[in-house]
């Protein structure tokens, strides 16, 4: 029975999703082994290492070879690792003549990290097209919502307004860059691994057939062919999933941004309506932001283990006692869970309800308060920045303390100093908050160019 969320009967849908588990299913990775290992065969038919018809014959008899899971399982735990067990029965399967050229001169890391690569490839496709997805919805969300102003808030208070189309083009311009990342991160980090038991090759004699094989391993398989062997420089691997954790630092961030907008107080989003879904088992009115919620948790995942594939990194000597290991955990749950968040995320955003009446409610709802900037910079070109941020700061500070409501224009209608530098006309101009949104509709325009349709 599964044990952990991403397996769960109960909660495998919510971080992740049937498409990306099949990908880092424990049967699919053997699979991929065998196909490391029937590439290996080919390649060094090819270069001549093995016999020219060797390659062709342990490709065609692995292909269908019947595999004893369960014996391939209690083997396992007792090598430690799955690619001996794993050999025994695809030579078995290959008969006494091909089946001796199984695995050969390579080691247990070799076909263990090629056939981790070759997941962790279909893995970035399927973040590609999330990725792609979502830039898509916020875009929309962006050109749609770009004139439509709202109250910018710094540390959860009114500070200036902006509007929400900036807010969906923030978001999207991670996105964007998150995309950038992966397509540069592809060439970098997919790369096939052939080294031997310590990565030089010296199985395969002193001439250059070692690097022969290993070119045209990465040929068959579609993989990048390295300058040296890695095994014991875990970058590449550290890498990718530190992007994944950069995505979902930015998923969250656009989640707890929705948790706290949908709030009744704020009342300005909530996400689309499914019935039932957030639904409380005592409270008949709740709509809990689930999606976000199962972001933000699922970006925390993401971090606990980009911090131990960094860990990972740390390797002793020319083949790691352990660090290795993390990994296997670290790099499937990854997956798993950054498609998953991706997924809520599209879901939530591309049905988001937005409540533009209310946002403006809010925006006002400081009574001019929140562009005490915009009167401050005019002001200040008249008695200087220092004194006019004085002036404004009490009006300020008498508005908030008005037992009348005053608004902000009310009050410094009522100071001499501002009314005799800027006019009444001008004031009033500067106290409405949709007139103070400075670059923001540039800077969407600007986001919205970079990604053409």
């Amino acid at each position: 029975m599964p044990v952990g969320a991403i397996d769960s009967l109960l909660f495998r849908n919510l971080f992740g999703t049937s498409e990306i588990r099949a990908i880092f299913d424990d049967k699919t990775y053997i699979l991929q082994c065998i196909d490391v290992e029937t590439a290996l065969a080919r390649a060094q038919s090819s270069v001549g290492v093995i016999p020219k018809d060797i390659g062709s014959q342990i490709t065609a008899r692995c292909s269908n070879v019947k595999l004893d899971y369960d014996r391939l399982s209690r083997e396992t735990e007792i090598v430690g690792y799955p690619i001996l067990p794993l050999v025994r029965q695809l030579s078995d399967a290959c008969g006494d003549d091909a089946g001796k050229y199984v695995h050969w001169g390579a080691t247990t890391q070799d076909i263990q990290d090629t056939a981790s690569v070759l997941q962790i490839r279909e893995g970035l496709d399927m973040v590609d097209r999330k990725l792609r997805s979502i830039i898509e919805t916020l875009r929309g969300l962006a050109a749609k919502f770009k004139d439509t102003p709202m109250a910018g808030r710094t540390h959860m208070q009114h500070a200036l307004p902006v509007t929400f189309g900036y807010k969906c083009a923030v978001y999207l311009s991670s996105m964007q860059r998150h995309l950038e990342r992966l397509e540069q991160l592809r060439p970098r980090c997919l790369l096939v691994q052939f080294g031997g038991a310590a990565g030089t090759l010296a199985s395969l004699g002193s001439s250059d057939a070692g690097l022969r094989v290993r070119e045209a391993l990465a040929q068959e398989l579609g993989l990048n062919d390295p300058s040296i062997t890695w095994h014991t420089a875990r970058d590449c691997v550290a890498e990718v999933v530190n992007f994944l954790a950069l995505v979902g630092g930015t998923l969250a961030k656009m989640a707890t941004d929705v948790i706290v907008m949908s709030s009744n107080e704020f009342s300005e989003v909530s996400e689309p309506f499914v019935p039932h879904r957030g639904a409380s088992s005592t409270m008949p009115q709740k709509r809990n932001p689930i999606s976000s919620e199962v972001i933000v948790a699922a970006s925390k995942i993401l971090r606990a283990n980009a911090g131990l594939c960094l860990d990972a990194m740390v390797t002793d000597f020319e083949r790691a006692s352990g660090p290795w290991h993390l990994e296997w955990l670290a790099v499937p749950e990854s997956f798993v869970v950054a498609v998953g968040a991706l997924s809520q995320a599209d879901f939530a955003f591309a049905g988001l309800v937005v409540n533009v009446d209310q946002m403006e409610r809010n925006l006002n709802s400081t009574r001019g308060l929140i562009v005490a900037e915009a009167v401050m910079m005019e002001l200040a070109g008249h008695v200087g920045r220092q004194r006019a941020h004085d002036i404004v700061y009490e009006a300020c500070k008498k508005t908030i303390e008005s037992r009348d409501q005053s608004s902000l224009f009310e009050t410094l209608s009522g100071v001499e100093t501002v009314t005799r530098a800027v006019p009444e006309g001008r004031l009033a101009e500067l106290c409405k908050p949709a007139n103070y949104l400075g670059a923001a509709s540039s800077m969407v325009d600007r986001v919205l160019s970079s990604y053409p349709d």
